[in-house]
């Protein structure tokens, strides 16, 4: 990941590496990771205008750089409220779309208590979606179809991994995700 500059950049490093692909939960990370083609940025969001100038600044970036194929958008301190998070992401995919970059960018989210609609907060399914912290995942498009295409199925990724999570367990899940938020200190 290249400009880790803070703790929670490098504990969110450790994130992808022993969690997503350990678990195997994103097929696709570990490439990019090998390439060094993963961004890691911290952001402020307490207020929300800044933050999300910041995306649409970090879109405009992989614009200009196509040697970064993904960037991971902490957002802390603030959003550490699911709901509020989820207001957020509303926010941030409609100012997507009004700058132009549908179909370009997509936004994949991530939150230390994500959980499904639907679901039980227990539910040890949430952690295919939950991280050290609130956080926006900025996907080329491109690069995901890309990817997909040469995935057999696809589509039973989301379904394996809810098993794998349930497998798991929802202790020893929160230990890992726990564990991950400490070393940043």
């Amino acid at each position: 990941m290249p400009h880790i500059q803070t703790p929670a950049c490098a504990a969110t490093r450790a994130w992808v590496e022993r969690f997503v692909i350990a678990h195997n939960v994103c097929p696709f990370a570990r490439r990019e990771l090998v390439r060094d083609t993963i961004r890691c940025v911290e952001v402020g969001a307490e207020r929300w205008e800044p933050a999300l100038t910041a995306m649409v600044e970090e879109c405009r970036r992989l614009d200009a750089k196509p040697e970064i194929e993904t960037t991971l958008m902490l957002l802390r301190p603030g959003l550490e409220d699911f709901d509020d998070y989820l207001d957020f992401l509303d926010v941030a995919e409609a100012l997507l779309v009004e700058q132009g970059y549908e179909g370009t960018y997509q936004l994949a989210s991530f939150h230390p208590d994500y959980c499904f609609d639907g679901a039980e907060p227990g539910d040890p399914a949430n952690f295919t979606n939950r991280s050290p912290w609130p956080m926006l995942h900025l996907l080329r498009e491109a690069g995901l179809e890309q990817a997909l295409a040469h995935y057999p199925h696809p589509e039973a990724i989301p379904e394996r991994n809810i098993e794998r999570m349930r497998e798991f367990g929802a202790e020893r899940l929160a230990d890992e995700l726990a564990a991950l938020r400490r070393q940043a200190g």
